[in-house]
């Protein structure tokens, strides 16, 4: 007969072989992040060549076609807010940093080797723009973006889509049926969302929308799935680009910078999570050169894709110099170079900030 510490282990074997089986043969380790079962939860592998795998887990060939857009049909709303989550767009240039804070590439956490995060973002889907493009804190109407079209130098625009710190919030023009219709007129677009801010942020009027220092990494991916979720708003599917616009802000105050870097990779890693492309807007003085500190140091979760503002400058894509020149390369950069500038073309005036662009931008229909 057995003692009554042999039917105790008996039974805790017993409970441990069960939860196995309900877990799927997964047990998580202590203190990880959950993470969501069934599709929601799967990342492709890479082909061997560095790609990515398509929807259907084959791999594209360079400068193939981007994935259908929208969501994968069928898969399970698994992710919080409500989105669904498929499979996430692999950028191998960009591996993203870890949930957790002490992990190396992680804010203030070295990695073993820098990424230059380099690679032609058409092979794992992404839509390209080469060209002038503007961008103006209220979308402009249908016939103002119909005139431009017609007479303008600009191929490319970018629009507000969201986010708490969002300078126009009540967008008069800006809608699905406005996407389409100037997506129908041949311009292309670049979507940008105005988040919770660096804690150092330089504008006052920016410092209300301060990013809390208690779970950034969190916070930012919360916010990334609302940036996603505007995004699908509008019609633009996934393997579109939506850019984070982060503010001037004093990165060499070390607290501050770790914070605020932790937030980036969130909110990079949830929008990578969901099939779309993590590009990030800044100073090229402030948030820029922080981030071209930080992937030096070998932090992980960087974007995709940089949109760097250096205004009375020659228009180029190249030449900023708190940028590795062969680092975000190629196709993953933008130029802010003229800002607070009317212009008019058909008889049409807007106030607009003027880019030179080689980068992702929405895939829309």
């Amino acid at each position: 007969m057995a003692t009554r510490n042999q039917m105790m282990r008996r039974a805790a074997l017993l409970s441990a072989a069960l939860a196995t089986v309900l877990t799927g043969g997964a047990v998580p380790a202590s203190g990880a992040e959950p993470t969501p079962p069934g599709p929601a939860t799967t990342r492709p592998l890479p082909a061997p060549d560095g790609t990515a795998p398509a929807p259907d887990g084959t791999a594209p060939a360079a400068g193939g076609t981007a994935p259908a857009p929208g969501t994968s049909p069928g898969a399970p709303d698994a992710s919080p807010g409500g989105l669904t989550d498929s499979r996430g767009l692999l950028d191998p240039g960009a591996p993203d940093a870890s949930a957790d804070p002490a992990a190396p590439g992680s804010a203030g956490v070295p990695a073993d080797q820098p990424s230059l995060v380099r690679g032609d973002p058409r092979d794992f889907g992404a839509h390209i723009f080469q060209g002038n493009a503007f961008d103006t804190c209220q979308a402009p109407s249908q016939a103002t973006m119909r005139a431009w079209r017609k007479s303008s130098p600009f191929g490319a625009a970018g629009v507000y889509i969201g986010g708490r710190a969002r300078a126009c919030p009540k967008q008069r023009h800006l809608s699905p049926d406005w996407v389409r219709d100037v997506d129908q007129q041949g311009w292309k677009l670049l979507p940008v969302y105005v988040g919770s801010q660096a804690p150092c942020v330089i504008a006052k009027n920016k410092r209300k929308f301060r990013m809390s220092g208690k779970n950034p990494y969190g916070q930012g991916k919360r916010e990334g799935l609302d940036a996603v979720r505007q995004a699908q708003h509008y019609g633009m599917g996934r393997s579109s680009a939506v850019y984070l616009d982060m503010e001037a802000y004093r990165y060499k105050n070390k607290s501050c910078a770790d914070t605020t870097l932790r937030f980036i990779q969130g909110w990079n890693s949830a929008v990578r999570a969901q099939g779309y492309v993590a590009g990030f807007y800044s100073s090229a003085n402030y948030g820029i050169a922080h981030l071209e500190k930080a992937r030096a140091a070998g932090a992980r979760g960087l974007p995709t894709a940089v949109w760097f503002a250096r205004w009375k400058t020659r228009p180029s894509v190249d030449s900023e110099r708190n940028l590795h020149p062969q680092a975000w390369q190629p196709h993953r950069r933008i130029h802010q170079h003229t800002g607070n500038v009317k212009r008019t073309y058909g008889g049409h005036t807007v106030h607009i900030d003027q880019n030179l662009v080689d980068a992702p931008v929405a895939v829309v229909g």
